[in-house]
């Protein structure tokens, strides 16, 4: 993206302007560790519930959004907008005891709530856990995020880009807490807002207009309702009303996700505390629900349906098809000299805003329950804010080394989710079920963990069952980001070793019925099926064991007896299989014949017949 002189003003400007917000509130906010991480308990409610919508637009944010809308329609951001019921619940019922509470961190109610040493263990363990695995993932993703719209969007190096944004980020975070991320966050919100209306507006005119915007939108997802449609159509095939259901009755509850916590908690309940009365701090979450559900999405999925005209399949990157970049890309193509720059600033604004917050939620944790609460309890309020500045910086250095060792943003988003998954219940329950205490908290995350880490160990391994809906196994052709995964974790995924080194697609697919579905995942995906080792059929027969086998080799006999003319011979109905050829597109079927020859063209000649 070539920008001009007046883009490059802008987007200084904008950087002068955060340095300087930050060095107006420096003298205020180290006064004290109240005044550094709750503001003195002293902000109205349009600034706290403006700095919580910001915090929760992040640079990933309109990517997101645009990759949901592009593949599913307006519909498709029902898997975040499930979230609104935990928002609604914690303006009605648990901004106002929150408030009340008057911490200065969520986990330090475990404490006020609880009583003993579980309590003490508690407060210390959910500090930590919260203020650098958890807290440095998220800043992490967010930093990918960033260098990803900087790499298209600009001709310098976007590592170097980004070091600017995190930098400044760092100084007036480090210097003035809370009550500097506030104001930032503030005006921070009001340049990006602008910047993505303005782009939703000329995505609209490139498109011409709304009218062929419908048009083209119809033809693409087969109806207007269908890609525009706020509820997910009756038959929806990517989510049927079953999933619907879950995400409305059971995920906004279950699940702890940062901005969304089941009870309130993280960094919303940090700028509750930081209201100055019990009123102020509803109304501030209110606002934030409203503005973060209701209004802020609307230019993004706009600007993202139309990228489905202007980049169909997405736009080119590293010679893969990506649809979230195609928001970047539509930011390079339409907007004039002037807006280029003051959008770029808009996407600093939320980086910036993001990682600020993140900063001081987590030195929040650091230094005022661990190491106030555990280190050293009879400190002036002086070393405690210097304290403060330190561990702001010392959380900057971890994240970039989190950031250098994450995948992709997807995954460290699944990860997260999958962390939090389970506990949301007790986090709800602990404040009107007087059977709730410490333990059952600790449980739950120590189950959540344990289990999370090791369903997420069990489906990654190499012989998982990789089928999809139906226990269909993908064949060749079909795209996938796990094709580029060791062939031997995925060969039911389009590729199969033919020797040591080597890649050859896999002919055909294979389709059972759900009792024997496991067992042949197993084998087409299994280690008995690396270069050098079984041949197919040994392998399948091996994998499938004494009950699998019997109902494959029945459904391999009925199908063969019919193919031949001859009278249909009986099977158990749950072993129908059959054999796709290799095409994608259409798929001939094969009769059990075809079995043998295709086992022997990708494994050693077995020594006896099927």
């Amino acid at each position: 993206m070539s920008l001009t002189l007046l883009d490059w003003g802008i987007v200084l400007a904008y950087f002068a302007l955060s340095i300087g917000i930050g060095l107006k509130f420096t003298k205020k906010g180290g006064e004290s560790l109240e005044e550094y991480f709750v503001a003195g308990r002293a902000v109205s409610w349009w600034l706290a519930g403006s700095a919580m919508i910001a915090t929760t637009f992040a640079a990933d944010t309109p990517l997101v959004v645009t990759g949901l809308v592009a593949r599913h329609g307006v519909a498709g951001n029902w898997l975040w907008w499930n979230m609104v019921m935990s928002g609604t619940l914690t303006v009605f019922l648990y901004a106002r005891l929150w408030r009340r509470a008057k911490v200065m961190t969520d986990v330090e109610f475990a404490e006020i709530r609880y009583s003993g040493r579980p309590a003490t263990f508690l407060r210390g363990f959910r500090a930590l856990y919260l203020a650098l695995p958890i807290n440095l993932i998220i800043m992490g993703w967010v930093t990918l995020a960033m260098v990803k719209i900087l790499g298209i969007a600009l001709g310098i190096p976007p590592v170097w880009a980004v070091g600017i944004c995190f930098v400044i980020t760092v100084a007036y975070s480090a210097a003035a807490g809370m009550w500097a991320v506030l104001w930032t966050d503030l005006v921070q919100l009001v340049i990006k807002m602008t910047a993505v209306i303005v782009l939703a507006v000329y995505a609209v005119r490139a498109v011409g207009g709304m009218s062929a915007l419908k048009t083209g939108l119809a033809a693409h997802f087969g109806s207007l309702d269908a890609a525009l449609s706020v509820v997910p159509p009756a038959g929806s095939p990517w989510m049927p009303a079953i999933a619907l259901f879950t995400f409305l009755a059971v995920q906004w509850w279950a699940a702890w996700y940062p901005g969304a916590e089941p009870g309130g908690g993280g960094y919303v309940a940090q700028r509750i505390f930081s209201a100055k009365s019990e009123r102020d701090g509803i109304l501030a979450t209110l606002f934030f629900n409203v503005g973060h559900y209701a209004l802020r999405p609307w230019p993004w999925i706009i600007t993202g349906l139309c990228t489905v005209l202007l980049y169909p399949g997405g736009v080119e990157i590293a010679g893969k098809k990506d649809v979230e970049a195609a928001y970047v890309q539509a930011m390079v193509d339409l907007l004039p000299s002037g807006w280029k720059g003051f959008l770029l600033a808009g996407f600093a604004a939320a980086y910036m805003s993001t990682i600020g917050t993140h900063l001081n939620w987590g030195a929040s944790y650091l230094v005022n329950d661990v190491y106030k609460r555990f280190l050293k309890k009879d400190a002036t309020e002086k070393h405690y804010v210097f304290a403060a500045r330190l561990t702001t910086v010392l959380l900057f250095l971890a994240s970039i080394i989190v950031t250098l060792n994450l995948g992709t943003i997807a995954e460290a988003w699944l990860f997260l989710l999958a962390l939090g998954s389970g506990t949301g219940l007790v986090l709800i329950l602990r404040w009107y079920w007087w059977r709730i205490n410490a333990w059952s908290e600790i449980s739950a995350m120590g189950a959540s963990v344990v289990f999370s880490l090791g369903a997420m160990w069990w489906f990654k391994r190499p012989g998982a069952v990789a089928a999809g809906a139906g226990g269909r196994l993908r064949g060749p052709g079909e795209d996938d980001a796990r094709h580029r995964r060791p062939l031997h974790a995925r060969l039911g995924r389009g590729h199969v070793p033919h020797e040591a080194g080597a890649r050859r697609e896999a002919p055909f697919v294979l389709r059972t019925g759900p009792t024997g579905r496991s067992r042949l995942g197993g084998c087409v995906e299994g280690d008995g099926l690396r270069a050098g080792g079984d041949s197919w059929r040994r392998a399948l027969l091996r994998k499938l064991g004494p009950r699998g086998r019997p109902r494959l080799l029945g459904a391999l006999r009925d199908r063969e007896g019919r193919s031949g003319g001859g009278r249909r011979r009986a099977g158990p109905p749950r072993a129908r299989c059959r054999l796709l050829r290799g095409s994608h597109a259409k798929p001939a079927e094969l009769n059990s014949r075809a079995l043998p020859a295709a086992l022997r063209e990708f494994g050693p000649p077995p020594p006896e017949s099927l």
